[in-house]
């Protein structure tokens, strides 16, 4: 989200998402508020710095790790503070081991996707993080259940070989579709709790996240390809956060409606699997709330179509 008052930002989600809200993040207020910042305060013996404008893994926790940690931890007091008594689903998202690999450097410089050891041992500190994280949450809101989304964007570039190298000269070699499972696989079961990957990018890999044990996907619908890879991964019961933009609610509505009808589902099952949500990423000032309230407003259509 856009902002920098942390408060504000959970008091909106709160207002505008009462079935699902989150825990706001807000990249404005700069390093390690960022994504790939952040989560530096999830990693578990592996410190992170920024060095010349990038992270990279640390020899040792320096200042940079704790603003992300202190950051983490405001953002955490106040989402206790105001959801404390939520009884519903409750959702907090990190980076996946994938797009931390492709986005965080090595001391000795180029990307830790680049040597498979230190992508290991990166997938092992975050499924250590997120199983800290998840449980401190819980703790935070005992009558909630706890949803972790998985943010993958760079995962289909991760496998298909297409990150450049630190250069921008080359491109990295691919990861093997075993290998990457298996990392994913760690860090979802340490989390205990169930899994949502969201992948902002064409060809999201839907049998590998399903192996790897996703309950549900979060696409960005103007990306999707594959409707009958869809459709198929959805009959299976694949639960679908469904990314749309439009001006109206009725249009939102329209495109989720649209894409059900095309794969042949009857509409009374959208309910049951079918979250709508923006694509990635809100828009600045008011039209942060009138985007929350569209699409909240779109899913009550849906449902009423049902009636």
């Amino acid at each position: 989200m856009p902002g920098t008052d942390i408060a504000e930002a959970q008091r909106i989600v709160l207002g505008e998402l009462p079935d699902l809200p989150h825990l706001p993040e807000l990249p404005a207020r700069g390093p390690g508020a960022d994504m790939i910042g952040r989560a530096g305060a999830f990693l578990v013996e592996l410190p992170i710095e920024l060095y010349a404008a990038r992270w990279r893994v640390a020899a040792r926790p320096g200042h940079d790790l704790r603003v992300a940690r202190d950051l983490l931890e405001r953002d955490l007091d106040t989402m206790t503070e105001q959801a404390g008594e939520f009884t519903g689903v409750f959702k907090v998202q990190v980076p996946g081991p994938w797009t931390l690999a492709a986005s965080l450097g090595l001391p000795i410089g180029g990307q830790v996707l680049r040597d498979p050891g230190a992508a290991r041992d990166l997938a092992e500190s975050l499924a250590d993080g997120v199983r800290a994280h998840v449980a401190d949450v819980r703790a935070r809101l005992p009558r909630a259940t706890v949803l972790l989304q998985l943010d993958e964007p760079s995962l289909p570039a991760v496998l298909a070989g297409r990150v450049p190298t630190e250069s921008g000269f080359g491109t990295l070699r691919s990861v093997d579709e075993s290998v990457a499972r298996a990392a994913l696989t760690g860090v979802v079961e340490a989390a205990g709790a169930p899994v949502v990957v969201h992948c902002c990018a064409p060809d999201v890999p839907l049998g590998l996240l399903c192996e790897a044990g996703a309950v549900g996907v979060a696409l960005d619908l103007s990306l999707v390809r594959d409707l009958d890879a869809l459709g198929e991964r959805l009959d299976a019961g694949l639960g679908l956060f469904a990314g749309v933009s439009g001006r109206t609610s009725a249009e939102l509505a329209g495109q989720v409606r649209d894409l059900w009808r095309k794969l042949g589902f009857p509409l009374k099952t959208m309910a049951e699997q079918v979250v709508v949500t923006p694509p990635c990423g809100l828009p600045s000032g008011a039209r942060v709330r009138t985007t929350l309230t569209a699409v909240r407003e779109a899913a009550r259509r849906l449902t009423d179509d049902l009636e």
